[in-house]
């Protein structure tokens, strides 16, 4: 996870100066990395992050746009987890900050999705929505077949805001349940080029380009060597299987060939790997391919019209069924 772990450093480090911005930001951090909980009465704020840039962002973003202190708690790894996660908790005035982020409707009620003031927003609220879903549960594989970003959602109303919020972008996302958890997926890589610029994740986008041209350039080369290789077994094919039918044609004919056909058997016969140009030239006199073509032709449909008469195998009986060509 070299790739997510960059995006989310550089979103991270990413300076916003907007206040409605950085409160989308916020409110899709919170309702994708944290929850609500009650603690002795209170509801408490909490939001767990992998990065501890994040965590500090999200609380320099808690105090200068919302007025409300925190604090950050470092959970050591230990069993499935690797590393340590931070969570960022609010526990003074808790309730105020979830009304204020849009995790708690007017009546006191958790929002499922995203508040509409979010959700009808600028454009740069979108991309805003979208880098805090990212900071809070984002992914992104190498660049190739399986390229993906996916944004891990809380439940099914908040995949679909963001669906709703790359839309807004230009993006074409899906939302998708796996294994009882519901994912926001982005698989083209042009369209994940363009959320990776639309967040702000500028230099990670160079070097995701990077690899991703340099899969592409590898996966080319393979395919023209596949293709070359196989115009290769044909050609060989080709040759071994017009080698043996002139030389069964000969057999069947015997001296009844008349000269200039056999002349042209002969010299397949002796340079089977030749193309026709090849042999044109060296025909004594020289010959046009088509000449040499026409000729060993000639010399095959008769001696299969010679072996039709006799009640014999043709010319196609000396070849394997592996050496004709397809």
């Amino acid at each position: 996870m070299a790739l997510t772990s960059s995006v989310k450093e550089e979103l991270s480090r990413l300076e916003i100066k907007k206040s409605s911005e950085r409160r989308a930001e916020l409110s899709a951090l919170l309702r994708f990395a944290g929850g609500l909980h009650i603690v002795s009465g209170r509801i408490v704020v909490e939001a767990e992050v992998d990065l501890g840039a994040t965590a500090r962002r999200a609380r320099r973003a808690i105090a200068e746009v919302f007025g409300h202190e925190s604090e950050i708690v470092v959970v050591s790894g230990g069993g499935l987890r690797r590393g340590s996660s931070y969570v960022v908790r609010v526990v003074q005035d808790g309730e105020a900050l979830a009304r204020r982020t849009g995790l708690l409707d007017s009546r006191g009620r958790p929002v499922r999705g995203l508040p509409p003031a979010v959700v009808n927003g600028a454009v740069a609220d979108a991309e805003a929505v979208l880098r805090g879903a990212f900071l809070a549960h984002g992914s992104l594989t190498e660049p190739g077949r399986s390229a993906a970003m996916e944004f891990t959602c809380p439940g099914p109303e908040a995949a679909l805001a963001l669906v709703g919020a790359a839309r807004r972008l230009g993006v074409l996302a899906k939302a998708r349940e796996v294994r009882g958890v519901d994912r926001v997926v982005v698989r083209d890589g042009d369209a994940i080029a363009a959320l990776l610029t639309r967040m702000g994740a500028h230099q990670t986008l160079l070097q995701w380009e990077d690899r991703r041209m340099r899969k592409e350039v590898r996966a080319t080369a393979n395919r023209l060597a596949n293709f070359d290789d196989a115009n290769l077994r044909r050609s060989a094919q080709a040759a071994v299987a017009a080698g043996a039918r002139v030389e069964r044609a000969l057999e069947i004919l015997g001296d009844e060939v008349p000269e200039h056909l056999r002349q042209a058997g002969e010299l397949r016969l002796s340079n089977k790997q030749a193309s026709l140009d090849e042999l044109g030239r060296l025909a004594d006199p020289p010959l046009t391919k088509d000449a040499v073509a026409g000729r060993i032709r000639r010399l095959l449909a008769m001696a299969d019209r010679r072996a039709e008469e006799l009640g014999i195998p043709g010319t196609d009986a000396g070849v394997a069924a592996d050496a004709m060509p397809s």
